[in-house]
């Protein structure tokens, strides 16, 4: 495949690549304006509904 040659959709400069988007330098920049943090969430604990018996078809006679 050969490079595309387009202005970059964010800052206007010429640019190349094998897909349209932003430049090399712009994506650098969103890349690390937007980096991901990692961070623990708690979910609460499982509580069944009250109508939900344990073992209902164990039970069953």
């Amino acid at each position: 495949m050969t490079d595309l040659s387009f202005d970059c959709p964010r800052c206007g400069e010429p640019a190349e690549g094998r897909f349209y988007g932003p430049c090399s330098s712009c994506a650098q920049e969103l890349r690390a304006r937007y980096l991901p943090e990692a961070r623990q969430v708690e979910a609460p604990a499982y509580e069944p509904k009250m109508n939900v018996t344990p073992n209902a078809v164990a039970t069953k006679e």
